[in-house]
């Protein structure tokens, strides 16, 4: 008995950390598909004194790979920041300050 409750325990963990993964894929291939769609209309339609290194080509790309970053810390390192011992910790202080 169990034994199977600790199968169902692992499953649902898994299941969420398979839900987290696949969340930051779909974010990374729509990161993609917009950025080169959005950067491809924008050559198209430079003129020839405008430089496609400038800040407002890049400024797009560059915030939102920085939430992208983010997104793939919280799901690849997801103790690296207010991980397990620091859940347990906060526990433990809560708890005896409420004594």
């Amino acid at each position: 008995m169990e034994n199977n409750i600790e199968q169902r325990i692992r499953y649902r963990a898994a299941e969420k950390r398979v839900k987290k993964l696949k969340g930051f894929y779909i974010h990374s291939i729509v990161f993609v598909f917009v950025n080169v769609l959005i950067l491809v209309l924008k050559m198209t339609k430079l003129y020839p004194e405008e430089n496609f290194w400038s800040w407002e080509y890049l400024k797009l790309p560059l915030f939102w790979g920085i939430g992208l970053a983010a997104h793939g810390v919280s799901v690849f390192f997801p103790t690296l920041i207010l991980g397990k011992s620091w859940e347990e910790k906060k526990i433990r202080e809560l708890m005896e300050k409420d004594k």
